[in-house]
Order: C-alpha cells, then structure tokens, then sequence
C-alpha cells in the first residue's frame, strides 16, 4: 500500500529545480495538490521534458494551444498501442491491448464508426426516457437528513446501469462492470487488487470470457442495437472475437469510456457546486442554467487527466525539438485551466458563454466518441435533482483514487437536508 505523501504545493511546485518536476506522480492528483505545478509548467516550460520520472522520460505539453497541435496531427503523433498506446505507463509489450483508440487512422476511423451509430442524436433521443426513468428511481430512493455516500449510491449506480443498457449486458450482474472498469484503469502501485499488470490480466479474463459468450450469442441472431451486436455484425469488426487481446481492448474502451468521465463528473459537479455557493444559488435561481453547467463541471472536474502520443518523427512543439519515438503526454487538466484560452479558468462559472470549449472529450481523430451521452445524462441527473433536492450539503472533503489517468473520486459524503 503506498504510503500518503504530503507536499507544500506552493512551495514545493515553485521552489523544485524545473527539470525535476514530475507532473506523472499519482499522489499529486489524489491529494489534490497539482495546480501550482502545471500553473509553473504553463509559464516557464508549456512544453517540459522530464527525463528518468516516475513513469520514465517524457515530453508534457500544459497548455491549450499545444494540446490541440498533438491531437490534430496523427500522422506524427501516434496513439499505436505497439508503440505504447495512450496512456504514460509502458506497459510490457505482452500487456499491451489494441484498441481503435490506441489505433491511427485508416484503421481507427474503421473502428470507431461501428460503435458510432448508438450515439447517435436519433437513439440519444430513444434513451432519454430509460435514463430519466432510472435517474428518478435512484434519486427517489435517496435517505433524507442523513449521510451517504454519493459516489456509491449515486454517480456508480447510474452509470453501471447506462452500461447494462449500452451493452445490452444482464442488469443483476451490472457490478462486473465496474469492476471490470475500475480494474482495467487501477495503477499497480495503488495498493489495491490489480497489484501487477498479470493480476490484471486474470482479472479481465473473466470479461472476455463473458464477452466472448454474448458475441457469439448476438451474432447467431439478427443485429441488435447495443454495442456487442453492432460490433459482431459489422464486416469492420465481425472477426475481432478471433483476436482476443483487441477484442479486450476495444471492451475495456468501451466499459471504461461508458464509465468514468460521466461517474467521476456525477461527482464532481456536486463538490464543485458546494465548493462554489454563489454559483449553487445560480443554479437554485435559474435551473435553465444546467445545459451549460454540465459542460463546465466536464471541464472543472477533467474526469480524464491526460492521454499520451509517441512522436513517429522529430517535430517542433512549443519551440522544443520532439524526436522520433518520445513519449509526449496531453496534460488535459492543466489544458483545461489555461489562462490563455479560457477565461477565468481557475473559477467555477455555470454560465459561461462557451462552456464546450474544452479538452476533457478530447479533440480531432480521438475525440470522445459517447460526449453527448455523457453530456446527456449529466443534464437529466441535475434536472431531476432540482426538481427535488433544492440544497445537498457536502459532509467531508471527497476521497480520490491514486491515478495519473483517471481524475476520480471513490468517496464522498453528503446529506440532503430534511
């Protein structure tokens, strides 16, 4: 179990020498403590090279502009999983799985327009009212006066059961999948269960054996529109089942893109509305507001904290000279808080006047293929909750995982007023 570590962030993220800064440091997000050292990358080194860090030497690219220059050019940027994929961990090459969003294009864009249609405006529309049905249901069933836990009774029931639908995956067995989730995401070193990339190996096995089971149950009969069926049916993936480590890659995708940014944003839209009164009375006062709230909680809360590229040539960025196969990571939450493009970024506003403009989905090639569900279902949570719960008063600070790569929180106590 790794012990807590405790930094001065204003001094430590000030006081440090520039190439020892290591912005990879798990503890710096689950302390909450990050904001001073991407606020000093920005200024001095909008493009820093950490050499030998804690997840090895890599370029950070901190501000908007830059982020946008990495995710606009594929063809020198890859998200390969050969070369090491989207994320800053190097995995062993046998644990590395392919997916369509650790592929380049053409065969990314094959991919990902299989699974497209099912967020598709028209059957966005078709679930609306499965998903305000469960959001009343769960809501409604909440205790009054009372401390619970929002992350548990809340943001994980809500979207476990999108999954279920999303999958068409039985409803009684829905806690496999965030499970399954939360496994293929957790860091080695977090002191949890997946202590070693072979434990997570096993644990994931049992998906792709439950997987395997429901393609070749989908596929004996005509298509269906969840994701399983649109998968085993389309002449693009119909014999993705015969290679079984894309086959995971493409489902842990899918269960964890279905999963994280919108559980961990069910979240941190209350904290950042408790942390932010006059805005809580905004939305008390104009409930209107929360199409464009939705958007900014995606912001503040950067479910996703970065996603990593290998150069596959030398390039300049931000005046610094990239080589041929170095790692350069998208610190999406510190593009997220530039000063330079987007205004007051460091404050929580529910009104603001382009509150898409934001890096938390991602942008060009890659961009998050399920956004508007996501925005979707944050938007009938927070109406259904203003309907009913005009106050819902934080109890204790919120707990946050130990990750790099996922922005989240797996605790936080609440009470609705009597």
């Amino acid at each position: 179990m790794n012990a807590p570590v405790h930094y001065d962030p204003a001094s430590d993220a000030y006081t440090t020498p520039l190439d020892q800064i290591d912005v990879s440091d798990p503890h710096l997000f689950q302390d909450d403590v990050y904001y001073p050292y991407f606020e000093r990358l920005r200024r001095e080194a909008p493009v820093h090279y950490r050499k030998d860090g804690k997840y090895g030497s890599f370029w950070s690219v901190t501000k908007f502009k830059d982020i946008m220059a990495v995710e606009t050019h594929p063809e020198i940027y890859s998200s390969e999983a050969r070369l090491g994929g989207i994320t800053i961990t190097d995995r062993p090459m046998e644990f590395r799985r392919s997916s369509f969003i650790s592929m380049d294009p053409p065969r990314h864009d094959e991919q990902r327009k299989v699974v497209s249609p099912i967020v598709a405006p028209a059957n966005l529309n078709n679930m609306s009212s499965v998903i305000r049905e469960r959001v009343c249901t769960v809501l409604d069933g909440l205790p009054r006066n009372e401390t619970f836990d929002w992350v548990k009774r809340v943001s994980i029931e809500l979207t476990t059961l999108m999954l279920t639908t999303l999958f068409d995956f039985p409803i009684e067995e829905r806690n496999k999948l965030t499970f399954w989730s939360d496994c293929a995401t957790a860091d080695v070193n977090a002191g949890g269960i997946v202590n070693s990339e072979e434990k997570r190996l096993e644990i994931l096995g049992d998906a792709l054996r439950t997987f395997t089971g429901l393609w070749h149950e989908r596929a004996a009969r005509p298509g269906g529109f969840d994701l399983i069926s649109m998968l085993a049916h389309s002449e693009a993936t119909r014999n993705l089942v015969n290679d079984p480590a894309e086959f995971l890659g493409n489902l842990t995708l899918l269960i964890v893109g279905g999963n994280d940014t919108t559980r961990n944003s069910m979240s941190g839209g209350l904290w950042a509305l408790c942390k932010h009164p006059a805005e809580y009375q905004k939305l008390r006062d104009n409930p209107g507001l929360i199409p464009s709230m939705v958007p900014e909680i995606i912001r503040w809360q950067s479910p996703i904290v970065h996603m990593r590229r290998t150069a596959l040539a030398d390039a300049e960025l931000g005046g610094k000279q990239i080589k041929a196969g170095d790692k350069v990571v998208m610190w999406y939450i510190s593009g997220n808080r530039d000063e330079d493009s987007i205004d007051n970024p460091n404050e929580f506003i529910i009104d603001r006047a382009r509150p898409r403009h934001h890096l938390s989905f991602g942008f060009g090639v890659h961009r998050c293929v399920g956004n508007r569900l996501a925005e979707m279902q944050l938007i009938i949570l927070w109406e259904e909750i203003m309907k009913r719960f005009p106050r819902i008063e934080l109890v204790e600070e919120p707990k946050r995982i130990y990750s790099n790569f996922i922005h989240g929180i797996t605790e936080m106590k609440v009470r609705i007023p009597a």
